[in-house]
């Protein structure tokens, strides 16, 4: 009697982590340089997810799994529902600041794949290389404009399919962010935006604007969820297998992403001849676009932005790190 009640106070314990690990991880989901994985890892509960997700996905079921699983989605869900509005108006209102802010919290997840990888070997620095040329060609890739106008509505499914698998994988994955996959692929604001939309559709029960945000809501789900389970057996089969080289790589991923995250660039209005969203821009449809669409350009910051900058990119660097402190307490205190 005694035992079982002590293994279901347990199995609450767990559950009430898992929804504040939930929630933690759908508010980062949001916030590009922030990992859900990492979040997971500040309330000592990603082995547990990890493990989880790799039983259902092999069709083996435990009451104690499922719920926590559910706790953890569930939460997820939620968060992003709530407060995706609120992180797209101030990523397209003040992109400066929040590239600044999003940079400190990318270096500060740093620390959590490095501390699984020592001692460093040279396979790990290798890996490490091949990670930061991996990103740096996907941020150059993104600035080019390959992949970021679809021009039918097959390859934009396929866009938003291949971005949901790449943040699917990245959100699980401790220090990886998988909302700065989206911004790179450059379907950030799209997938937001179609959140909001969604959310503001059910309050006013239109059903054909809800339609219209699900044609973007539907693929990246398909994609996540591939990319959840994909990974998660890719993961662990590669960290009993190569744990170095993978932590490795993960951490090259993790430097190069701040590639792209450079604070002093600003929404470009379109000008007549130019493509957005698939549509070229004319005189008769300029008015159209909305600024969420604008293509962004470089400016040259005075010392104010500068500073606030410098002072912005420490700021994520300490709430990443405390992060981390406390998903390290977390882990040697918390219990399966």
């Amino acid at each position: 009697m005694t035992g079982n009640a002590k293994h279901n106070t347990v199995g609450v314990g767990l559950a009430v982590r898992g929804g504040i690990g939930g929630l933690l991880m759908g508010l980062a989901n949001l916030v590009p340089g922030l990992s859900g994985g990492t979040m997971l890892l500040a309330v000592g509960v990603y082995p547990q997810f990890i493990r989880g997700v790799a039983e259902i996905s092999t069709f083996r079921f435990r009451l104690k799994t499922f719920v926590l699983l559910a706790c953890i989605i569930g939460m997820m869900v939620l968060a992003i529902v709530a407060f995706a509005g609120v992180v797209k108006n101030l990523v397209i209102d003040h992109r400066w600041i929040m590239y600044s802010l999003f940079i400190g919290l990318t270096l500060g997840g740093a620390p959590v794949v490095w501390r699984m990888l020592r001692p460093m070997k040279l396979t790990a620095v290798l890996a490490s290389i091949v990670g930061i040329l991996a990103m740096v060609a996907l941020v150059l890739t993104q600035s080019s404009g390959v992949g970021t106008e679809s021009t039918a509505d097959t390859q934009r499914f396929a866009m938003l399919v291949l971005a949901g698998v790449a943040a699917g994988g990245a959100m699980i994955l401790p220090g990886i962010s998988g909302a700065y996959l989206f911004l790179i692929l450059g379907q950030y604001v799209l997938i937001l935006t179609a959140i909001q939309t969604a959310q503001q559709a059910v309050t006013d029960r239109n059903w054909a604007q809800l339609g219209e945000a699900m044609w973007v809501i539907v693929p990246v789900g398909v994609g996540v969820v591939i990319g959840v389970v994909g990974v998660s057996n890719l993961i662990k089969f590669l960290l009993d297998r190569f744990p170095k080289a993978t932590l490795g790589f993960l951490l090259g991923l993790l430097l190069g992403a701040v590639v792209g995250l450079w604070p002093f660039q600003r929404p470009a209005p379109p000008h007549i001849g130019d493509t957005l969203q698939g549509r070229l821009v004319t005189e008769q449809n300029m008015s159209s676009f909305d600024s969420e669409d604008w293509s962004t350009e470089l400016f040259s910051p005075d010392y104010q932005q500068v500073l606030g900058s410098l002072g912005l990119i420490v700021a994520g660097l300490v709430i990443s790190t405390a992060v981390a402190h406390i998903g390290r307490n977390a882990h040697q205190n918390g219990s399966d």
